[in-house]
């Protein structure tokens, strides 16, 4: 039988270049975070609450990835902190090749962490590696608690995920014993937290966390 040759070009190349990525940031001691999550699960409200945090030890810099517009990027710039726009024009995911083109608009010797905000999704993203130290997964409220179930990679491949607008929980028919079991059946080692960016509470536990997996840079 004559054997088939498969090629597995645009994820090898992804990787490739995530790898280079990763090179470049640890010789400057720059960590990248993958915020992932749906439209409307709070990625940005979630940042800007971690930026006002995290500030007063780190410099901070954000990629932030729409299909299109800067609503989310003039908010971080309100903030004073140094942002890009990533318009993907239609893309469901942000790939390797984007980062690296956008680092060099930074001053990496002036900065500690890069918030990355993917485009909102639930899929796409998590397939990709874009030379990020580590993922956080939001999923908020009001979207459901069947999401891990439905899409599991963004899950099992994310460090922490973050349970966000729980104050809104009463409202809701929101099991989050059931998120946090599928969640750890996928994947063991994640951390979970049960945040309002509105009212503060589950944050400081939360962005703690986030200071130790930063110190770690993996």
């Amino acid at each position: 039988m004559k054997e088939i040759k498969v090629v597995k070009q645009i994820m090898e190349w992804n990787d490739d270049v995530s790898d280079k990525i990763k090179e470049l940031t640890a010789s400057k001691n720059v960590c990248i975070i993958n915020v992932m999550g749906s439209p409307g699960a709070g990625k940005t409200s979630l940042i800007t609450r971690l930026i006002e945090e995290l500030s007063k030890e780190y410099k901070i810099g954000v990629i932030e990835g729409d299909i299109t517009d800067t609503i989310d990027a003039v908010k971080i710039d309100e903030l004073g902190i140094p942002v890009v726009q990533l318009q993907t024009d239609g893309a469901c995911h942000i790939e390797a090749m984007s980062i690296e083109h956008i680092l060099p608009m930074f001053n990496l010797d002036e900065l500690d962490i890069i918030f990355v905000e993917n485009i909102g999704n639930l899929v796409c993203p998590a397939e990709f590696n874009i030379g990020e130290n580590f993922r956080i997964a939001i999923l908020s409220v009001p979207e459901g608690d069947d999401k891990v179930a439905k899409y599991p990679l963004m899950f099992s491949t994310s460090d922490f995920l973050v349970m966000h607008k729980y104050d809104m929980k009463e409202y809701f028919d929101f099991d989050d014993k059931r998120v946090e079991k599928d969640t750890l059946d996928r994947n063991p080692k994640a951390k979970i937290f049960r945040v309002s960016s509105k009212t503060g509470d589950g944050l400081s536990e939360f962005v703690e966390a986030v200071k130790d997996k930063v110190s770690m840079r993996s």
